[in-house]
């Protein structure tokens, strides 16, 4: 895709959708960092039916460090690796509790040293609790970057850094939720949805379907 080209998808995505934002359920920036970090390997969907319960018990760091593991776990079992998340979101929550009265702090290299937290969990949450210029790259987002032809690269860093450099500053601060949007409804795996997506004409996909035109009087 062309400079021109990325900067029209973007803004095309922000017309349709002003202030995108994530689909998880919280209450505080504790419940929204506790939800990222249970979200690998799991669907939002998943991840808001048990964070009802568990928030309900446990809506802050330092409630949340009160209880043990297994009472952790029992809320989040549906989830994909139930048991070593317990274990993070326990870990995490009491460090946070005792090191920052269950604050959730503005500061990347403290967040990514904070069990079950990684580059990724730490981006998405300076993105959407501080407003920070971060994309946070997940299977959708490193897919439509490369079938796209946006900001291809073959490793997840990668990705980043290369629409970090091509995405428009406009555009920065909700490109992250702009992307993972697009590739969970419309640029999906198994089947992209060429037919109404809003950047069809600008997209570098050799393979987009193309979408089925009516039937002339003389053909009918």
């Amino acid at each position: 895709m062309s400079d021109a080209a990325v900067a029209e998808a973007f803004a095309r995505w922000q017309a349709n959708n002003p202030e995108p934002t994530t689909e998880l359920h919280y209450g505080n920036p504790f419940q929204l960092l506790a939800a990222v970090v249970l979200s690998a390997q799991a669907t939002d969907k998943s991840v808001n039916a048990a964070t009802q319960t568990l928030f309900a018990v446990a809506p802050d760091a330092c409630s949340m460090a009160q209880l043990s593991e297994a009472e952790i776990a029992a809320h989040i079992r549906k989830i994909g690796l139930y048991q070593s998340k317990a274990r993070n979101l326990k870990r995490l929550a009491e460090r946070l509790c005792a090191e920052h009265g269950g604050a959730v702090p503005n500061d990347r290299a403290y967040l990514e040293s904070l069990p079950g937290v990684g580059r990724k969990t730490a981006n998405v949450v300076l993105n959407t609790l501080f407003g920070a210029e971060t994309i946070a790259v997940d299977t959708h987002i490193f897919r439509v970057s490369n079938r796209m032809g946006l900001a291809p690269g073959k490793t997840v860093r990668e990705v980043e850094d290369r629409l970090m450099a091509r995405v428009p500053k406009p555009y920065r601060r909700h490109a992250h939720h702009w992307l993972i949007l697009h590739g969970r409804y419309t640029c999906t795996a198994r089947r992209p949805q060429c037919n109404r997506c809003l950047v069809a004409d600008l997209c570098g996909y050799p393979e987009k379907s193309v979408p089925p035109q009516p039937l002339t009087t003389e053909e009918t």
